[in-house]
């Protein structure tokens, strides 16, 4: 089966099977590996990635669900590293194994492009689904609450 898609910005004749996860196609076929397997049933978030800008977990989701889709993996996030998020992420010194944090990252940029000014109730409730096994969740917080912040300040 052959679907079109764009990833990173950059349109993908894709064939293989239709009922390949996205998180294989994207790590074994285009080297993509900053998108995590974790749990392979959408339930810990390390997978997660963007389809038309909705944090959406990769594991779950066919390759046949994505024609005409736009899809953005960490890797396409911000071409230098220099998102607010990713910059909020070291300042807060969030990351210890760093495994779940592109999938957090990805989910909490989802949550600033629908919500630029959430309370310390709406990070809670967009992050609850992704798991960080190493326990950063007040610096993960904390890091969103500042890249919001950052987010404000370029647009004012």
């Amino acid at each position: 089966m052959t679907t079109s898609m764009t990833i990173n910005g950059k349109k993908h004749d894709v064939d293989v099977e239709g009922d390949m996860p996205l998180l294989w196609f994207l790590r074994d076929n285009l080297e993509f590996t900053g998108t995590k397997y974790g749990c392979g049933a959408g339930l810990c978030g390390a997978c997660t990635v963007h389809v038309d800008g909705v944090a959406t977990r990769s594991c779950i989701t066919p390759v046949a669900s994505l024609a005409g889709k736009k899809i953005t993996t960490i890797e396409g996030l911000s071409e230098n590293g220099d998102h607010p998020l990713q910059k909020a992420w070291l300042n807060n010194n969030v990351p210890q194994c760093g495994y779940c944090q592109a999938g957090q990252i990805m989910n909490a940029a989802s949550l600033l492009t629908t919500n630029p000014s959430p309370s310390s109730d709406e990070i809670d409730n967009a992050m609850q689904g992704n798991i960080c096994r190493c326990g950063t969740y007040q610096r993960i917080k904390k890091a969103i609450s500042d890249a919001a912040d950052e987010l404000a300040t370029e647009v004012s």
